[in-house]
């Protein structure tokens, strides 16, 4: 499906002290993939020397590394003046001399140079696109034991420029490695195009390459619900731009009134808004109240109808919309509200149909990654849809039919939402300590970053996927 360039309807920033949080972990990740390298079995000859060296193992790495942002290209992780501990088996054979054992090597001086390009890729999804890698070690000594130890020494030059150079030439192999298999596969633990339940999906395909200054990444995502029956009707984005100023905190998160209006058009169009009150679920006192409002119109229908259950039918008759301003977050809904009798074994029959207009105060808030809402009924009213003396009479059922949507219809709906939905971010990340400001026209959640787990654990757990269907909750 391909869409017109519009707002973005969700905006992530991740400052500086945000990647500075990442530094530990890029380190050991890093670490990690230096420890595994391999190297080629080494055989040859010097004078009166001829040699072997195999099984090559790391066994101590001491790396002084940084991870900064490299203005309009990425990340750079950089390597300076370190050291690599290396260890080795050596068969050596000097005349008729003949001797094996471990050479102890360590590689001083070791600098790395390695910028990653972030991109865009053609589904939206964030990606390491290349790797720009640069090694060089500055000296290697080893270390003999064994009786010829003294021996050796004469040859190690040779020897240790060998393995300089082979070392040398793995690394860089290794990082790009990580980076552009590893790492991408972390990055395609984020939600881009995904269901979100059993009636919508959302869209956080990124709209344009992240932007990236010295001091932070930016990245603009559609943000965007859809039908899962009729991906392609969506709402039109007219909503304002977020615009995220902050740099205090590790992570902000910017979701424009577009983000929650494509949510409820969509819940609306999958034809979620409907709801029947009845029998149960009917509160005693107002079916009570009901039966007392229309007496008249029961007795003219038919007076055996008074001995039958009545019903409230509920349905949405346009998609409900979100005001966002400093003061906080709103929801607007209208809804036809039909009041009927059930005779068993036939049609129901209709006594009213009014017009009810709510305005619910919406919070939202975060947990780990999910962002959820929590509605609280404010205001309310009904009318009737076929006179002004009918409005007039409903007025004594404002209070209970209020009354009744805050202890029966509003905690149906708080405990649906409450799962909240996935925002873009890598599996095993999460928010923490988060604030939520209001603007006008788009809210901003600043949090700080934490890792459930390490940046390999991340990246060899399979995400799980959990689906939840509302028809078992109404």
């Amino acid at each position: 499906m391909s869409l017109a360039y519009s707002p973005p309807g969700c905006k992530i920033r991740i400052t500086d002290r945000g990647l500075e949080m990442l530094k530990t972990e890029t380190k050991r990740f890093v670490e990690e993939e230096l420890s595994n390298i391999t190297m080629p079995e080494m055989r040859g000859e010097e004078g009166r020397f001829q040699y072997t060296i195999k099984d090559v193992k790391i066994t101590e790495l001491n790396l002084t590394s940084d991870l900064r942002f490299q203005p309009d290209v990425g990340l750079l992780f950089e390597v300076q003046n370190s050291s690599i501990t290396l260890n080795f088996q050596r068969r050596i054979l000097y005349w008729l001399f003949y001797d094996e054992g471990a050479i102890n090597a360590s590689a001083e001086g070791v600098n790395i140079f390695t910028v990653l390009h972030l991109t865009k890729d053609q589904e939206g999804r964030l990606k390491i696109s290349n790797v720009t890698c640069d090694a060089s070690i500055a000296k290697m000594r080893a270390r003999f034991s064994g009786t010829l130890g003294r021996v050796y020494d004469l040859i190690g030059a040779f020897l240790t420029t060998g393995m300089r150079f082979l070392l040398n030439k793995q690394i860089c192999p290794a990082l790009n490695h990580a980076a552009l298999v590893l790492v991408n596969q972390l990055l395609e633990t984020i939600p881009v195009r995904t269901e979100v339940d059993s009636y919508v999906g959302i869209d956080y395909s990124l709209l344009s390459d992240p932007v990236v200054t010295e001091t932070s990444l930016d990245m603009d995502f559609r943000g965007m619900f859809y039908n899962l029956k009729n991906e392609n009707e969506v709402l039109v984005n007219y909503a304002m731009n977020p615009i995220v100023r902050e740099y205090d905190r590790m992570i902000y998160l910017a979701l424009s009134e577009f983000f929650f209006d494509s949510g409820l058009f969509s819940y609306f169009k999958g034809g979620l808004f409907q709801m029947q009150i009845a029998n149960e679920r009917m509160p005693k006192d107002l079916e009570m109240l009901l039966r007392t409002t229309y007496l008249g119109t029961i007795m003219m229908l038919n007076p055996a109808l008074m001995e039958h259950p009545l019903s409230l039918e509920l349905e949405v008759t346009s998609p409900p919309r979100s005001t966002i301003k400093t003061s906080g977050a709103n929801v607007a809904v209208s809804c036809n509200v039909k009041v009927l009798v059930l005779p068993p074994g036939k049609p129901a029959v209709q006594l009213s149909s009014m017009t009810m207009e709510g305005k619910f105060n919406a919070k939202v808030s975060m947990k780990g990654k999910r962002l959820a809402i929590h509605l609280d009924l404010r205001r309310f009213k009904i009318y009737s849809n076929q006179s002004a003396l009918e409005s007039l009479a409903l007025i004594p059922l404002q209070g209970p039919l209020k009354t009744m949507l805050q202890i029966s219809v509003v905690p149906l709906i708080n405990n649906y939402i409450k799962r909240g939905v996935q925002i873009p971010l890598p599996d095993g990340i999460d928010f923490i300590e988060e604030v939520v400001e209001y603007h006008n026209g788009y809210i901003i959640v600043g949090a700080n970053l934490h890792f459930r787990t390490g940046l390999r654990e991340i990246i060899e757990r399979k995400p799980a996927i959990v689906t939840v269907n509302m028809n078992s909750i109404l």
